[in-house]
């Protein structure tokens, strides 16, 4: 299934605001700099921005954030490799960066095929990654203390609901339909706002597995929602009409009648 969300954009936008508040620019210009890195308005104009800070500043405690901002941003340019890069340096810089380790977790899963000769390997980066920040989100602090209890409850919420599909996503590729069902309802259950795209991969998981009656029902929610990504509802149809056609296969012509017999010489 192709990407249906631009889940790096949503990860910039839950993070940014926490991350503001982090460290402290140690000059003027570096807090001009980052300005520019935060108020950019495009992944390339980011890229810039976060460039900036890292060569201008080598020593800057917002390293780490520029490099998860660069990541983030080559990831809603749909670059791999690039997201791959910045995601590990990112985590180079900080170890403990969840949001990092949630980025490539959904990165990698969604760009590993069945037939890919590396894909054990990057499945099992995928497990780890999500894994890893299940366990740091269990006791992470607000990084802002302008957030409320509520609103990081909600957040964590949904970075946890992030890994469970990402693992999920996994599962299916390795067709372990089982416990793709499983993560996705889970990430479908922890999330304070569950994505429509994680519910078309549940169906595709319980359509995959010869649930067709509640995969159907998993499209049918999808298609009923209001204001949802165009591309979301229209890969939740093509699903529920694939799934269709599996439950319900063309039956085969009816038997040609039999030739009739050649006429007996005299």
């Amino acid at each position: 299934m192709k990407r249906i969300i631009l889940r790096g954009a949503l990860a910039l936008a839950v993070a940014l605001p926490a991350l503001l508040a982090q460290p402290k620019p140690k000059s003027q210009e570096e807090l001009d700099a980052l300005k520019v890195m935060f108020a950019a308005s495009t992944p390339d104009a980011r890229i810039a921005g976060a460039e900036d800070v890292l060569t201008k500043f080598r020593d800057s405690e917002f390293k780490a954030i520029a490099l998860y901002v660069e990541a983030v941003s080559y990831d809603q340019k749909h670059d791999y490799e690039h997201t791959v890069v910045f995601g590990e340096r990112t985590l180079e810089a900080d170890p403990k960066s969840y949001q990092a380790m949630l980025l490539l977790a959904g990165t990698i899963a969604q760009h590993t095929k069945e037939f890919d000769l590396d894909r054990d390997e990057k499945l099992a980066q995928v497990d780890k990654y999500a894994k890893n920040s299940l366990e740091l989100l269990k006791d992470a602090p607000k990084p802002n203390s302008a957030l409320t209890d509520d609103q990081w409850t909600a957040a964590k919420k949904d970075f946890a609901s992030q890994a469970h599909a990402s693992m999920g996503v996994g599962d299916l590729v390795s067709k372990k339909y089982g416990a793709a069902q499983s993560e996705f309802k889970l990430a479908i259950d922890t999330a304070d706002k569950p994505d429509p795209a994680t519910i078309v991969r549940l169906g595709k998981a319980y359509s995959e597995d010869g649930k067709y009656d509640d995969a159907i029902a998993q499209f049918d929610k999808v298609m009923a929602m209001q204001d949802i990504n165009v591309q979301v509802r229209q890969v939740a149809q093509a699903e529920r009409v694939r799934t269709f056609q599996k439950k319900n296969p063309p039956k085969p012509a009816d038997a040609a009648p039999p030739a009739a017999a050649a006429p007996q010489k005299p």
